[in-house]
């Protein structure tokens, strides 16, 4: 990474993002050309799990090469350039976190284990747990366990940059977070939180 200021290493800051993420885009080679698909995921037991149709352009591209890389974006606040005082627009600029894995894919065949990411997938995603927990021994869910894929991304390299203003003196730094401040979006107060915890 160029920046070396917005290169993380730290683990919990890294599945902070992927926990909390609800997508990001896998990429791929299809037929010699590269091919990018944006699809929920579940970080669970130190890989990424993906599920889907047992057909298409994305499961011939895996069968074809299982090498991938998937990368997970959490947006903060987009500053303006007016928050610097000028009327140039070279200012302008977006803070964000982003993990970029690198590994190779593979299909999950055995039920149980299919239902096990499930419903991690299910827990992220329904938090309220207001669903039947998925079982393969249970009839309910036997023939769609069957008929959906799993596909596990294992991680072989990571990193991970989360730019939230390490790169501005305390002046500047705080002059942005005033002006967060002051604009008050939802937004606006995590990325306060983000540029404190990384000063």
């Amino acid at each position: 990474m160029r920046r070396k200021e917005f290169d993380v290493k730290d683990e919990n800051s890294i599945n902070e993002i992927l926990q909390t993420c609800e997508y990001g885009t896998l990429s791929l080679i299809s037929e010699g050309k590269p091919y990018v698909v944006a699809l929920n995921f579940v970080f669970f037991e130190n890989s990424i799990f993906f599920h889907g149709a047992k057909e298409g352009k994305k499961i011939e591209a895996i069968n074809s090469n299982p090498n991938a890389a998937f990368l997970v974006v959490k947006p903060y606040s987009f500053i303006p350039s007016y928050f610097s005082d000028t009327m140039a627009a070279c200012p302008a600029t977006q803070f964000f976190a982003s993990v970029l894995i690198e590994g190779k894919l593979k299909f999950i065949e055995d039920g149980y284990k299919k239902a096990e990411v499930l419903n991690a997938l299910m827990k992220k995603f329904q938090k309220e747990d207001s669903f039947e927990e998925i079982a393969y021994d249970k009839a309910m869910y036997t023939k769609m366990l069957d008929k959906t894929t799993i596909i596990e991304l294992k991680i072989e390299t990571q990193s991970c940059k989360i730019k939230v203003g390490q790169n501005l003196n305390e002046e500047r730094k705080n002059k942005v977070m005033e002006k967060l401040k002051n604009r008050n979006l939802q937004i606006d107060e995590e990325t306060i939180k983000q540029m404190k915890l990384y000063s």
